[in-house]
């Protein structure tokens, strides 16, 4: 690997004897050009030392600003057999960390350049200022660690006026670091005695001195953007000219997603300046995942630039990688950023998973997956865009695809592949597919068969939740012609081309991919209402049809509502009676409702309902009747409920007048004498007799326009006054007497009554 041009190198002695180097970033052109950067991004290292036990270790260190760490050893073909851990000291809080475990079965360069080294996938640990490593051979065989260790710790920097907007910092604050005079010193100090594990933290001494280095320009270029975080640009980078090595950027079937350039992100591209090289074609797409603790979406292009800088600072600070090794990242919100330069729109030869990288492009999800699961943003993400990569070569992201292997090696699941040889492969794999790691994870990677759903259509889970303007009766719905449909899809709608309201299997209303309804008029009669979806693919789905009824018949009454009275406390307020009613529609009743006085709403087989009715005032009643289809009809009788007092009633025999508030009108009637009769006449259609009621009350006949219909025994366990105790309903309004005879019953002829009640 060359070494840059771009490069200012510093080193820092420790107290301890270590030595620190570090690399800043420095492109060409004027310092003080608009959009240069507020911090430069920065790679240290820190070399591990031996201890009696045999593993390589790093003590408690405080060290400058960093979020991201790895660890790297001497020759890049050289595997790792062992295990590295790390804990790091929050800049925010000062406290340190659990133990993390660094991925280190990473793929080794196919083509390495000379001095690149060995490394662990980088982890994003937020902003640190301290770190403590160590690193054991596997079953504790340290002779089989690699030489060299080393940990390499990355700033991002503060690249974006956004950025340093967003961190409260204004570009003014770091004039004295980005001055061709200024000084850069970094330091990083250890001591054996002070480790985080014992709750203390390592401090600077007198004795440790830094070496300084004065650059002559120590910041990245970059452009300026609108937020903290990078915004997706559909003009991305400018992909370069077709050449005898550039190859035609092919035009996909599938549209482009978003995707924030390597401008946009902050890219140094000093830090890559070999030519891109280019594959034949993607045939396929490998998805990984990165490592590191859970991160803000504001922070997703310093990670993806601290990946860049680990991949590409030189040895001994980075691995020496000519560039990222991705060709995309994907963070949780679902944002895209260009990885590899060469043109988002060409087959830019990555190096992402060992062996395959000539046939294929890898998209690495931000974040670590083994044991949660990734956003649904994400997995659109990078379904939009493994379906757009595929798609520039008419490959369909559901089927599987023969790859020849650049490489002889083992995968994570244990199958040998050997070098010149074709595999069976999905068109979107994981790493682990390909090579003996756990990326992208267990989480991940068990949602690679959703990815690979939502990439290649049809759109997923289509259903029709409710039909708007229309009643479901069974299975079939009513509407007198408007309709709203509305459904709902488990792909994402950045995937789905548009859906179309289907009639009788005929469209007659079409929506974008976004939408969730559709609305359309149906003429009278039946028909079948379904929902098609078009994904991006072009492939299609359809709802189960629904059978959906156009009607404007409104239900009748077949018999109008009509009050009679009933049993009950009668009061000078308050009557009880029943409403009763019968309707019917010719397709689907629906309910009927009570409207006036008081609203209610009762199922179409109920046609009575108990209520009470205010006493000598004429009350509209008013009904209405519905069908599923939102047709109605109404009826509106009006009810007088009249009391007649006992003393309008012509009286025979021997009767006693009773006061009391307990009464209707504070008076009743009362007589033991067997034979008196009391009578009232009267116009109506209903009738009730009102009596008290005691332990000790006698019995009575009824007699009904002359003749005996009930013997009606007044005697009750409890005293009770008002009772409405005895009722008659005719069909109709018409002139009725009612009398009422004592009985003169042994031991308790005695009776009360107080009044009868009418419906006029």
């Amino acid at each position: 690997m060359k070494r840059r041009a771009w490069l200012t190198l510093g080193a820092v002695v420790l107290g301890g004897g270590g030595v620190v180097t570090y690399a800043v970033a420095s492109p060409s052109g004027d310092p003080g050009a608009a959009g240069r950067a507020k911090r430069p991004v920065k790679v240290y290292d820190l070399a591990l030392k031996g201890t009696a036990g045999g593993k390589r270790e790093l003590p408690g260190t405080e060290t400058k600003q960093f979020s991201m760490l790895g660890v790297s050893w001497d020759g890049a073909a050289k595997r790792f057999d062992g295990k590295a851990q790390v804990r790091t000291r929050s800049l925010e809080t000062g406290k340190w960390s659990d133990w993390r475990e660094l991925e280190v079965d990473v793929d080794p360069l196919e083509k390495p350049d000379p001095g690149a080294r060995g490394a662990s996938e980088p982890f994003w640990v937020g902003p640190s200022d301290g770190v403590q490593v160590q690193v054991v051979g596997k079953n504790g065989n340290s002779a089989a660690l690699p030489k060299g260790l080393k940990v390499n710790l990355v700033d991002p920097g503060v690249v974006t006026d956004a950025e340093a907007k967003a961190a409260g910092t204004e570009p003014a604050a770091f004039v004295a670091e980005d001055s061709p005079s200024a000084t850069a010193t970094d330091t990083a100090t250890a001591t054996d005695s002070a480790s985080p594990s014992d709750g203390t933290t390592a401090t600077p001494t007198d004795e440790q001195t830094s070496a300084s280095s004065s650059p002559t320009d120590t910041t990245p270029a970059a452009p300026a953007t609108d937020s903290a975080s990078a915004s997706p640009s559909t003009s991305t980078s400018t992909s370069p000219s077709p050449s005898a090595t550039v190859p035609t950027a092919p035009p996909s079937t599938v549209s482009k997603p978003p995707i924030v350039s390597r401008a946009d992100w902050g890219a140094d591209e000093s830090l890559s300046p070999d030519p891109s090289e280019y594959i034949a074609d993607v045939k396929a797409v490998f998805v990984h995942h990165t490592d590191g603790v859970d991160y803000d979406c504001s922070q997703s292009a310093s990670i993806v630039r601290a990946i860049y800088a680990y991949h590409t600072a030189p040895a001994p600070n980075g691995n020496g990688w000519n560039d990222l090794g991705y060709n995309f990242l994907v963070d949780k919100c679902g944002t895209i950023f260009e990885g590899r330069k060469g043109g988002v729109d060409l087959p830019v030869f990555g190096a992402h998973t060992y062996g395959w990288n000539r046939e294929s492009a890898g998209i690495a999800v931000i974040g670590n997956y083994v044991s949660s699961n990734a956003s649904n943003a994400a997995l659109t993400s990078v379904a939009r865009l493994a379906s757009w990569k595929l798609g520039q070569y008419n490959a369909d992201p559901a089927t599987t695809v023969q790859l020849k292997a650049g490489a002889t090696q083992t995968n994570y699941s244990g199958t040998s592949f050997t070098a010149g040889k074709y595999y069976t492969f999905n068109r979107i794999s994981g790493h682990r597919d390909g090579y003996n790691t756990q990326c992208p994870g267990g989480s991940l990677y068990a949602q690679l068969p959703t990815i690979r759903a939502w990439a290649a259509g049809p759109v997923q889970g289509l259903k029709v939740t409710s039909v708007g303007g229309a009643g479901l009766s069974g299975s079939t719905y009513y509407t007198k012609g408007g309709i709203t449909v509305h459904w709902t899809a488990t792909t994402p709608a950045s995937l789905i081309s548009k859906f179309e309201l289907l009639v009788d299997g005929k469209t007659v209303a079409t929506t974008s991919g976004t939408a969730t309804s559709a609305t359309a008029t149906l003429a009278l009669g039946s028909h079948t209402v379904a929902v098609r979806a078009v994904h991006q693919s072009k492939k299609t789905t359809t709802s189960a049809a629904l059978n959906v009824v156009a009607e404007t018949t409104a239900p009748t009454f077949t018999t109008t509502p009509k009050l009679s009275l009933r049993t009950g406390t009668v009061s000078t307020t308050a009557v009880p009676v029943t409403l009763g009613w019968k309707a019917t529609d010719d397709k689907a009743l629906s309910s009927v409702k009570l409207l006036k006085p008081t609203a209610a709403t009762f199922g179409p087989t109920v046609t009575s309902s108990s209520r009470t009715a205010k006493p000598g005032t004429a009350t509209t009643w008013s009904m209405g009747a519905y069908d599923f289809a939102g047709n109605y009809r109404t009826s509106s009788p009006a009810y007088t409920p009249v009391i007649l007092q006992e003393s309008s009633a012509a009286k025979s025999g021997s009767w006693t007048t009773r006061s009391s508030t307990s009464y209707l009108g504070g008076k009743s009637y009362s007589s033991g004498s067997k034979g008196a009769a009391l009578t009232w006449t009267f116009t109506g259609r209903s009738a009730a007799w009102v009596v008290s009621r005691a332990t000790s009350s006698g019995q009575a006949y009824v007699y009904v326009d002359g003749t005996k219909v009930a013997t009606v025994d007044l005697k009750s366990a409890t005293t009770l006054y008002r009772q409405a105790i005895w009722t008659k309903t005719w069909s109709s309004s018409a002139k009725h007497t009612v009398k009422i005879v004592v009985v003169g019953t042994s031991g308790r002829p005695t009776i009360t009554t107080d009044g009868l009640v009418y419906i006029k």
